[in-house]
């Protein structure tokens, strides 16, 4: 397994042994058992794990994430770890992968975390922040997850170079679905290359799009 760089020192602090044994596992039985490619290991903190932690600027204190498809516990595990002021749902409909997460969430001890195996579509829960990375496209994912976000909260899409494409594909449906504001965003300036992007949608607070948005920011 690669070393751990700097910028993970920085973003994790105390809490970067908890990381590093959740590297472990991914590496060890994430790879057996078929949720992490053996491709992946050299790219493991650059791609995913660095990838997923610097998404802790896009969340507000104390809030209630659930991350849909969470797979091996990316980016779901990687928040949980850096922010135990979270409450972290890991939502998988997959057996095998619900198991790795249950093993992995107490093998870490973290308590600031529930492992449920569920579709989206299938779970009534509502959160302050929905994530989801390598789930799905945006037109399916705002179908299916934008339903978890409480009312005036945050539906964050990580997205590779293709983010703009996709979210131009589904602007014109955005405020029929409920979608309030929109923007394509970037985290880790500097800390991780490149950079990650996130698409936000803000559900609208009476469940309906309070104005057409579009605009794309970044940080």
């Amino acid at each position: 397994m690669p070393a751990a760089p700097e910028a993970a020192g920085l973003l994790f602090g105390s809490r970067l042994p908890l990381l590093l044994r959740y590297a472990e596992l991914l590496v060890g039985p994430g790879v057996e058992r078929g949720l992490l490619g053996p491709r992946e290991v050299d790219r493991l903190w650059d791609r995913h794990l660095l990838n997923c932690a610097v998404l802790t600027e896009a969340i507000p204190d104390g809030a209630s994430v659930c991350d849909v498809g969470s797979g091996a516990g990316l980016p779901g595990v990687v928040l949980a770890i850096a922010r135990p002021d979270l409450h972290v749902t890991l939502l998988e409909p997959l057996l095998r992968r619900v198991t790795f997460l249950s093993e992995v969430t107490r093998d870490l001890g973290l308590r600031n975390t529930t492992v449920l195996r569920a579709r989206a579509e299938e779970h009534d829960g509502v959160y302050d922040v929905v994530t989801a990375r390598a789930v799905a496209p945006l037109d399916r994912l705002t179908r299916v997850a934008l339903g978890l976000c409480r009312p005036g909260g945050s539906l964050l899409a990580v997205k590779g170079e293709r983010a703009a494409e996709e979210l131009h594909a589904v602007e014109a449906d955005l405020p029929r679905r409920g979608v309030e504001r929109w923007s394509i965003e970037k985290f880790g300036s500097g800390l991780v290359a490149p950079p990650t992007t996130v698409v936000r949608m803000i559900r609208g607070r009476d469940g309906r799009a309070s104005r057409r948005g579009g605009a794309k920011t970044s940080r």
